[in-house]
């Protein structure tokens, strides 16, 4: 690691070891089912970019994004919880998770310990995005099994080759598999290289022959019904959509032309 992801997992350390203990009578808020069709969205919502900058003023209604994104059909919420360059707060995921409770919300962020994964059960997120760049193999599994002992979703992120080397070897482990098969493992390939924040629009289909057997979401990048068509047809079944959301007039229309033109794609 290195530049922006290291610091992100310097400040991340430092915010999970200034975490309290969580008692197990704290993580009984509702799980909400991923449920996933041929081809889906996960919305995000976000304040700030550091790559693109301001995305939505202090005037943000958040719950109002988030069930614009509902109605537009989206299969979950990602909300940044990261405050240094995000402008997050575990705050407002708990609000949409409330806000929304038959629609799976996730947690994104630069975790780096499970005592991350229960602050997101406490807040109401029924899934996690962990970063494969950012954990070793044991830290990697401590944190999958905690989220799965929770009844979580896990997003694995990756970025190159190497990350998805350690996604398809995961996946050699059958409880992992089976999870990966049920939708409660998805594998996502991440444009944006959060070492530099560099945008490589190639990567996605670059990568696409080394997509490992489970439901695999392209993220960043992706701002029209087009790209969602593209990255379908490259065996990708959703797409995590953000600043394109963010700044959309009609987000919940950007949302269902997304996920009809991409279940096009995957029917045609």
């Amino acid at each position: 690691m290195s530049d922006f992801l290291q610091q992100m997992a310097k400040l991340s350390a430092e915010r999970a070891g200034a975490a309290g203990s969580i008692r197990a009578g704290e993580l009984d808020k509702p799980v909400a089912p991923l449920q996933l069709g041929d081809f889906d969205i996960i919305a995000e919502l976000k304040g700030r970019s550091p790559a693109e900058g301001e995305l939505a003023g202090a005037d943000l209604d958040r719950l109002r994004q988030a069930r614009e994104y509902v109605r537009g059909g989206a299969a979950a919420i990602s909300v940044l919880t990261e405050p240094s360059r995000f402008d997050g707060t575990l705050a407002h995921l708990e609000e949409v998770a409330a806000a929304v409770p038959d629609t799976a919300v996730m947690r994104k962020d630069f975790l780096v310990e499970p005592v991350q994964v229960l602050e997101a059960r406490k807040a109401g997120a029924s899934g996690v995005l962990l970063i494969a760049a950012m954990l070793s193999d044991a830290k990697l599994r401590a944190m999958l099994d905690s989220a799965f002992e929770l009844g979580m979703f896990v997003l694995l992120e990756a970025f190159d080759e190497d990350d998805l080397a350690r996604s398809n070897a995961l996946l050699d482990n059958p409880p992992d598999h089976d999870r990966a098969a049920a939708g409660k493992l998805l594998v996502g390939v991440n444009t944006r290289n959060l070492r530099t924040l560099e945008v490589d629009n190639k990567r996605l289909e670059r990568l696409a022959p080394l997509l490992p057997n489970a439901r695999c979401v392209a993220e960043s990048g992706l701002r029209t019904a087009a790209d969602a068509a593209a990255v379908a047809g490259w065996g990708y079944s959703l797409a995590l959509v953000g600043s394109a959301l963010m700044r959309s007039e009609d987000p919940a229309g950007l949302v269902r032309d997304m996920r009809t033109a991409g279940g096009a794609r995957v029917a045609a």
